[in-house]
């Protein structure tokens, strides 16, 4: 199997950047008029506190500004990420990226500013400049850090800084998605061929247990030759992190980063606590998985093989598509409107080519679609990833168009809830729809398996990440052995005594790009387990229900996210979801358990 280079790529399967901008040029002149903008922006110090007509236009200019500048950001990112070999490329988005930590040190001036203006001094601008009102709850979220903002100097300092606090996340990327390359490893037919993040994805489902372990070494031998730099910028964002709380005033880099969305602790900690409790379960479905595949020596590339054999389901992108219109039609005929737009217009890149970043991703600004990237591969898990995105790209599309600029995104911890939801409304319209038994035993795998790999395994990331912060914060360095003994633990305590212990999993630490993301994993946790009670109420309930959620998808940052949830019938600071989340999991393992015993 050959990756293509770009340029072999078919231009239907790659994304239209030229209604971003139409060329190259136009870019570099829209780069420069922001550059200039950013700079006027600086005879706005001082001014905001004057009176609520001077709060307001200031306020407006600067988000005029930062629109745009949104536009040019997205552009050079997404032009390099379909091929990071390209200098070009790179080097916008070293220019983009200084923007933007031009653009914060330019506007580091406005949260002090307004919270040196005394709360009645406020009221009473809001009341001459009725205007405002559509700020009111950005201002509620400034006024409500005051705690933890700094004099404007000091604001300027952190942010000039963010360019270099930024340099162990660019190297990470660079790395690992284009100077180091993985070496040869068996495919199904026996042949060698060179190991891509998207053939992994494949061969590790192999039913050739010879062709998943050798992938699984392969892979990991890769990351092994460079596991002390990794360890190295790693440890490099997490100071960043610490550092960034503590000048804030924050207890925890966990603190200071849930704040920045409006989420209480006890979000967090509920997770891990009720995900801990119900780890009996997981052992169980290991433990299961280990007999059905009749091995004395459980290891962890066995755990992503599916246990019914040989999908019976595979798609290639065509397919894929008509499926999910199908599985997403009870979002309503709006909903699935804009669905077809994302499917047919060159919003998404499709496959996979050399120098593509991994993964997938839905992307783009608030004057753009909703673009996605994907590396497409025909199975199942595809279609599961199409989905995803999907949710991602229609909740955009319906914030951008409700909202205001000011609210027109919203905050990781909702957006994977829309995306989680349209992966469980999958899941639901299979097992309405498939009655034949060995093919709804597959899709009771895949269910199992993908609440495997988002509850219980992102909030394995969680824990790790706490424990690195908490690690580094106490002064402990974060070298390559210390990350592998903590992690290489955490897993076993997570899968069990059913799985060998030791071995390269280890490792896992050193390959994952949310580490570098500032606790951000949880929220595929949290979001998975209440995309199952929201997709349960989008089938099988009322209108009303389903309503509640799209007018959740338009909501954007309007509100705080936990009560934005709350209006679509999910309270996250309580147990509940995460109690009937798991309640769902054991039905399904149940149903599972049966159906495997018949044939």
């Amino acid at each position: 199997m050959t990756i293509p280079n770009r340029n072999e790529v078919s231009e239907d399967l790659k994304w239209d950047l030229t209604r971003v901008f139409p060329n190259d040029e136009a870019w570099e002149r829209e780069y420069d008029n922001v550059a200039n903008d950013i700079q006027d922006l600086a005879r706005l110090k001082t001014t905001l506190a004057k009176s609520g007509k001077n709060l307001y236009e200031g306020i407006t200019e600067i988000l005029e500004v930062e629109r745009r500048l949104e536009k040019v950001y997205v552009y050079a990112t997404m032009s390099s990420d379909v091929d990071t070999n390209d200098k070009h490329y790179l080097g916008y988005v070293a220019k983009a990226q200084k923007l933007a930590t031009q653009m914060s040190a330019a506007t580091a001036f406005v949260d002090p500013e307004i919270l040196a203006i005394p709360k009645e001094k406020l009221e009473e601008f809001k009341q001459d400049e009725p205007r405002l009102n559509q700020y009111a709850h950005r201002l509620e979220m400034v006024t409500s850090k005051r705690p933890h903002t700094l004099s404007s100097e000091q604001e300027k300092l952190v942010a000039d800084a963010s360019d270099a606090m930024g340099v162990s996340a660019n190297t990470f990327n660079v790395l690992t998605n284009s100077d180091m390359e993985y070496g040869f490893t068996l495919d199904e037919n026996g042949e060698m061929v060179q190991l891509s993040d998207g053939l992994y994805s494949l061969l590790i489902q192999s039913q050739d247990r010879k062709v998943r372990e050798s992938a699984f070494h392969t892979l990991y031998d890769s990351y092994a030759q460079f596991e002390s730099t990794l360890a190295s910028t790693l440890s490099g964002k997490v100071k960043a992190h610490n550092y960034n709380a503590k000048v804030h005033k924050f207890d925890s880099a966990r603190q200071a980063a849930l704040s920045d969305n409006g989420v209480p602790t006890i979000v967090y900690d509920t997770l891990i606590k009720q995900v801990n409790s119900h780890l009996n379960l997981l052992h169980r479905y290991v433990a299961l998985r280990k007999r059905i595949l009749g091995l004395n020596d459980l290891q962890m590339y066995d755990m992503y093989v599916p246990l019914t054999g040989k999908p019976s389901l595979s798609y290639n992108f065509e397919q894929a598509k008509a499926e999910a219109k199908e599985a997403l039609a009870p979002l309503g005929e709006d909903y699935l409107k804009h669905v077809d737009y994302i499917f047919n217009n060159r919003v998404i890149d499709v496959v996979e080519s050399k120098g593509k970043v991994t993964g997938a991703y839905s992307g783009g600004s608030y004057d753009t679609d909703p673009y996605e990237l994907l590396n497409w591969q025909d199975d199942v898990d595809n279609l599961y990833t199409l989905v995803h995105e999907t949710g991602h790209s229609v909740h955009s599309w319906y914030t951008r168009n409700t909202q205001p600029y000011v609210y027109g995104d919203y905050p990781i911890f909702v957006a994977e809830i829309a995306s989680t939801t349209n992966e469980n409304i999958l899941t639901e319209y299979f097992l309405d729809h498939i009655t034949d038994p060995k093919t709804r035993a597959f899709i009771l795998n895949h269910y199992l398996d993908s609440f495997k790999g988002t509850l219980f395994r992102q909030t394995q990331f969680a824990e790790f990440e706490q424990f690195i912060h908490e690690a580094d914060a106490q002064g402990q360095p974060l070298t390559a052995d210390i990350l592998d003994k903590f992690y290489g633990n955490l897993n076993q305590r997570y899968y069990g005594d059913s799985v060998e212990r030791g071995g390269d999993i280890a490792m896992e630490w050193s390959r994952i790009p949310h580490f570098y993301y500032n606790f951000y994993v949880y929220q595929y946790a949290t979001g998975f387990a209440a995309a199952t009670a929201l997709a349960n109420n989008i089938v099988h309930g009322s209108k009303e229900q389903r309503d509640a959620y799209i007018n959740f998808l338009k909501s954007g940052s309007s509100d705080y996210p936990v009560e934005i949830m709350k209006q679509a019938g999910v309270d996250m600071t309580k147990p509940d979801y995460l109690e009937n989340a798991f309640a769902t999991f054991e039905k399904r393992l149940n149903e599972f358990e049966n159906l495997i015993g018949k044939f």
